[in-house]
């Protein structure tokens, strides 16, 4: 996938290493900024920590030192870049719509997070939450991507944070809360029913994106579409219930499928139009 020379998105909260409580792990501000100036002159961090100070008139000269970017610093760096793409692309096709879109927030977290939706850990996997407009993310996720469902590839990735901000479409073209209120008439049966096509739709909008950033930038590259393609199955109902049960459940499903998360995603990755995501108009899904 072609990402690097993209533009990066301001939209990011930087959440990791801070406990769902929003407090700092290891030390407050002070502490923080005491330690950056150690770092920049050359000065062992420890002798911070432990609430000595260095001895200025025997300091080093001033001296940068750059550690070389983490894993997870490039994955953040990559994740700034799809965002700031969707950000792009639905701006632009709500302006043919008549629209305004608002951009999310995207939460990186790690572990755990507090949002307007409630606490969560990252085994819930990413998520968005309508109350605050944020997508939440723990990076360690792509890992599970990558080892747990077999699903490689930076497109996947892209995949993963384009099917979110899809559920901030929704949210923005008011289809949530209607379905919220559906949903809260109804029993769990329906509900689930509800939300299949709810998240089938954000499959969608996701292929949506990615057909319309491609035709701008060019992003894809031989094998993405395959990656992707492989990430949305890979995470279908029927496939995680036979990995965690044994069996499969259909009216337990919340999210669709193997098949039918590929066949909606396929849907607007091909035809890069909104008004072929009408997964509550379908028949079948």
């Amino acid at each position: 996938m072609r990402w690097q020379m993209g533009r990066r998105s301001d939209n990011i909260e930087d959440r990791r290493g801070i406990g769902d409580g929003g407090v700092a792990v290891g030390g407050g501000i002070g502490t923080v900024v005491l330690v950056l100036v150690a770092l920049f002159l050359g000065v062992d961090p420890s002798v911070v920590l432990q609430g000595g100070g260095p001895d200025m008139s025997t300091a080093p000269p001033a001296v940068e030192r750059r550690a070389p970017p983490s894993d997870e610093d490039r994955v953040k760096d990559f994740v700034a870049v799809v965002l700031a793409d969707t950000e792009d692309t639905w701006g632009e096709i709500f302006r043919r719509m008549n629209r305004e879109y608002r951009d999310p927030k995207l939460v990186l977290f790690s572990d755990a997070v507090q949002s307007s939706c409630g606490n969560a850990s990252a085994a819930v996997g990413p998520f968005y939450c309508p109350a605050d407009q944020k997508v939440y993310l723990d990076l360690s996720f792509f890992r599970d991507l990558r080892e747990r469902f077999r699903a490689p590839g930076e497109f996947a990735q892209a995949y993963v944070v384009a099917h979110e901000v899809g559920h901030h479409v929704q949210n923005l073209l008011g289809i949530s809360q209607k379905v919220s209120s559906l949903q809260s008439r109804g029993d769990e049966r329906k509900a689930n029913a509800l939300s299949v096509r709810l998240e089938l739709q954000a499959d969608c909008f996701a292929g949506v994106w990615a057909n319309n950033a491609n035709k701008s930038r060019q992003i894809l590259e031989q094998g993405d579409v395959e990656n992707g393609l492989n990430a949305a199955a890979a995470i279908g109902d029927d496939r995680l219930q036979r990995q965690s049960r044994g069996y499969v459940v259909p009216d337990a499903f919340t999210h669709g499928s193997s098949e039918q998360r590929v066949r909606w995603f396929k849907r607007g990755l091909q035809g890069g139009d909104v008004r072929q995501c009408d997964t509550f108009g379908a028949r079948e899904l």
